[in-house]
């Protein structure tokens, strides 16, 4: 559970986690809101949906505790007001809160909607206390739904899938929130926003594509990092370590994990000029698991001798899903990420003997969505069954949850602008399906330049998921989409703090996709300017 809290934690807004610079949380037109009143504003029912209540509730601000798994604190929040919105969809019997926090004095003019982690939809207070604390009116809604590993919502009494739960959690709830929110702020401050953002990262960051390709008109500015898009088709592939240690009966331990992840670090390493306990360019990497056959790794005091079914393990996690024949279905885990995330096992029994222990977010997708048996058990699906999954994962919920379609036409003559970073060592969602997103959203729209008009991607060496601003690194990604949005300030680079292999920090300026950092040859490794983006080699 612990790992679980740590993944969960990492998914909360991002904004959740750093104070922003004054300069990110000014107000948008350079004046001071003036206090709020706050009142029980009217509520237009969203189309489709109809308002069961409306409440208005002035809190003192001070220290917010997150709520559920995720948890996380946030203090100095000043006093605010609270409106919660319920809604419902008439004969879904769904009801969904919206929750909107309104500073009681200096607003900013904007107004940030916050994402969800895992299998809630939106935010805990944390993200919510932090956006208030830097003037920002947030909100966020619940879609209906529970906590982040809360899927008894999944299937009716019948036993069916709850279709319109699930469409909750896709899609139409956030939406439905951007447009009660902008109605809350309109009513309780007696104007509309200057501008509105939405803010995510990985379940968080899907809704953002989300929103983009399905709600071009709802926000201005959308942050979502480490978006978990082709959500049909990862949420079985991340079930894919599991499958391979279940079918090899092989389990190696998260120190012997951990032995490949170094070695391939320290081999890649220097493909960007130095050696800086970094790998800038992962995709590079093709470090060979079988250089360490017969080494020895010392885990727990013992020295254990690295086997060919422990590399053929690795290996086979590496590479990523395939067909019995040998066709590739999805991207593996990145070289560089912790292996153990999805491939954990449990403690040893009376007998030594272990099995595996599958991260709860693709193991609860097949069983409750695919299989339609919450209480399945994954340990026993075959090579030969786990393809049939994943295609009819992608066959069934695609269209629903996918959040995959390429199609930006109606964000980009909005106006709109995309920003997200990707964490190259992302464990849970490998940072390849949001390349081949953006790969495809070029395809179908004239290129890499006029996509870069408004949607760019960064991606970050050695970075975890949801890491940056959260133990792991930082930078002022919000800031840099304001002033996107709002100056015309398109970012070459996103100015970073990282941490290497050796828990160093040094600075970066991450590189706009497709380049990558490499060294200039002289400086401090540690100091940004020593690096310079440059176009990745062919290989």
């Amino acid at each position: 559970m612990k790992r679980l809290l740590t993944v969960l934690a990492a998914g909360v807004p991002l904004v959740a986690a750093v104070n922003l610079p004054a300069a990110s949380a000014a107000s948008a037109d350079g004046s001071v809101a003036a206090a709020s009143r706050c009142s029980t504003p009217a509520v237009t029912a969203p189309a489709g949906t109809r308002v069961e209540s409306v409440t208005a509730l002035r809190r003192e601000g001070g220290t917010v505790d997150g709520t559920g798994v995720v948890g996380g604190t946030v203090t100095g929040v000043p006093a605010y007001c609270e409106v919660t919105v319920t809604l419902t969809h008439p004969g879904d019997g769904d009801h969904a809160r919206v929750r909107t926090w309104l500073p009681a004095d200096g607003w900013n003019g904007r107004f940030q909607a916050l994402g969800g982690s895992a299998y809630a939809a939106g935010d805990n207070g944390v993200g919510l206390g932090t956006a208030v604390k830097n003037g920002y009116a947030a909100t966020t809604t619940d879609a209906g739904l529970g906590d982040a590993v809360d899927v008894g919502w999944g299937l009716d009494g019948a036993g069916r899938v709850n279709t319109a739960l699930l469409e909750n959690l896709a899609s139409r709830s956030q939406h439905e929130a951007s447009v009660v929110g902008k109605q809350v702020v309109a009513g309780v401050y007696g104007a509309r926003p200057s501008y509105s953002y939405f803010n995510g990262c990985s379940t968080g960051g899907r809704q953002g594509y989300t929103e983009a390709q399905r709600y071009p008109d709802d926000f201005d500015g959308i942050l979502a990092n480490a978006p978990a898009v082709h959500w049909d088709a990862f949420e079985v592939a991340t079930l894919w370590p599991q499958v391979v240690m279940n079918n090899e009966r092989t389990y190696p331990s998260a120190c012997e994990f951990k032995a490949f992840t170094d070695a391939a670090v320290k081999a890649c390493d220097p493909l960007d000029g130095v050696r800086d306990g970094l790998v800038n360019d992962a995709a590079r990497c093709d470090f060979d698991p079988r250089r360490l056959i017969g080494t020895t790794v010392v885990c727990d005091g013992r020295e254990l001798t690295v086997t060919a079914a422990v590399a053929d393990v690795v290996r086979r996690i590496w590479e990523g899903p395939r067909t019995e024949s040998g066709r590739r279905l999805w991207s593996g885990v990145p070289v560089g990420a912790d292996l153990s995330a999805l491939a954990g096992v449990t403690e040893p029994d009376a007998d030594g003997a272990v099995k595996g222990a599958p991260f709860p977010v693709p193991q609860y997708w097949v069983a409750t969505w695919l299989k339609r048996q919450p209480s399945f058990d994954v340990s026993t699906i075959t090579y030969g069954q786990f393809t049939r999954l994943f295609e009819q994962s992608r066959a069934e919920y695609g269209g629903i949850i996918g959040s995959d379609d390429p199609d930006l036409s109606a964000f980009r003559r909005s106006g709109g602008k995309l920003l997200s970073w990707h964490g190259q060592a992302d464990q849970y969602v490998p940072a390849q399906g949001t390349v081949d997103y953006r790969r495809q959203v070029e395809r179908t729209m004239g290129g890499a330049g006029r996509v870069d008009d408004f949607y760019r991607l960064f991606l970050v060496p050695g970075a975890v998921h949801c890491g940056l601003n959260r133990g792991a690194g930082t930078v002022d990604d919000l800031a840099a989409l304001t002033a996107w949005v709002e100056r015309g300030e398109a970012p070459a680079t996103l100015p970073a703090t990282l941490v290497t292999a050796t828990g160093q920090s040094v600075a970066r300026d991450l590189c706009r996709y497709p380049a990558v950092s490499r060294y200039s040859g002289h400086g401090d490794p540690g100091v940004a300017t020593s690096f310079r983006c440059v176009l990745p080699s062919r290989h």
